[in-house]
């Protein structure tokens, strides 16, 4: 499929905006096919940095279920540019409180306005630093089985211990292989945690990984520290989830000082009014259908708010 055209209209004279999203994913596309559908002028602000940008399909969104994520993308801007949207490639670099609203600094120069502000700039996936990893991540180097479980099911399948809830994520893949070999690469394992692998027939295996082998680009085995290899077709993991709030902590929205997420209540709201947030920025558990889902009551709430100040707007000159 070719790639949807962007829209044209965007230019040094034409940048007032009621809502500006950075962030072109499925939360940030979706809310925007709902602001558009609303008659609101919107304009996503699109780094084509998606996350999952590597994986070769998406999951467990219904009617969508195998679809490159990249083919979801550009259906969805086409969606929002059919209803009047403006979606650029650019790059949001700085966002500022004005007294009417906000201004964004783009890379590219262009300074657009707007009423309100959305923001679904996602999360960063940081990677254990063994040798194949991210050479091998989103192939076959995996972090939900729910993704992508069922394509590797039955198979000679791995998992590696980066944190507390690797066990969990373990007993969770048994579901899919009873071929599964826990790395623990140096971290600690409960003995109950134990007796409960060993109930489900899970290997666990405590001596250090060295690397993932790969084999004409694809995972072949895992080779520990003293040379030996485990033959191994596929490798799951639970990474660090970063936050990409730098946006959302540059306006002075609350994060919490033990995470360092972005606190977001009902509806997307932040800490500060008119800025808004949804997706893996606001929900790092939240898959594709889950965050465009999100993104679409936010969006909702958007208007909410625009609508009540544009009555607030119309009876100014009534009321004097």
């Amino acid at each position: 499929m070719s790639t949807a055209p962007e829209s044209t209209s965007f230019g040094m004279s034409d940048q007032h905006y009621d809502v500006v999203i950075i962030g072109g994913g499925p939360a940030g596309l979706s809310a925007a096919l709902m602001l558009t559908r609303a008659r609101r002028r919107v304009l996503v602000v699109d780094a084509r940095a998606q996350r999952n940008a590597k994986a070769a399909h998406m999951h467990g969104f219904l009617s969508r279920d195998g679809m490159p994520p990249m083919e979801l993308l550009e259906l969805g801007r086409a969606e929002v540019l059919s209803y009047g949207g403006v979606v650029v490639t650019d790059f949001a670099e700085k966002v500022e409180r004005t007294g009417t609203g906000f201004t964004v600094t783009l890379a590219s120069g262009c300074v657009p306005t707007a009423r309100q502000l959305l923001v679904t700039t996602g999360l960063t996936d940081v990677l254990p630093d063994v040798p194949g990893v991210s050479d091998l991540w989103a192939v076959d180097v995996h972090v939900c089985p729910y993704c992508h479980g069922w394509e590797v099911r039955d198979g000679a399948l791995a998992t590696l211990a980066t944190g507390p809830m690797s066990t969990h994520h373990t007993l969770l893949l048994r579901q899919w292989t009873d071929d599964l070999v826990y790395f623990l690469d140096g971290h600690p394992l409960e003995d109950a945690d134990r007796a409960r692998l060993a109930a489900r027939g899970v290997v666990v295996e405590e001596r250090r990984v060295r690397r993932l082998v790969e084999t004409e680009g694809r995972m072949s085995g895992v080779e520990l520290e003293d040379g030996t290899v485990i033959p191994r077709e596929g490798l799951f993991l639970v990474p660090r989830f970063q936050p990409n709030s730098m946006l959302l902590d540059a306006l002075g929205c609350e994060s919490d000082p033990e995470t360092g997420w972005p606190v977001i209540g009902p509806g997307g709201r932040t800490s500060v009014p008119g800025v808004w947030a949804a997706g893996n920025v606001a929900d790092p558990s939240g898959g594709v259908i889950a965050g465009a889902g999100a993104a679409t009551m936010t969006a909702a709430q958007i208007n909410a708010a625009l609508v009540e100040a544009d009555v607030e707007a119309a009876l100014e000159p009534v009321l004097g």
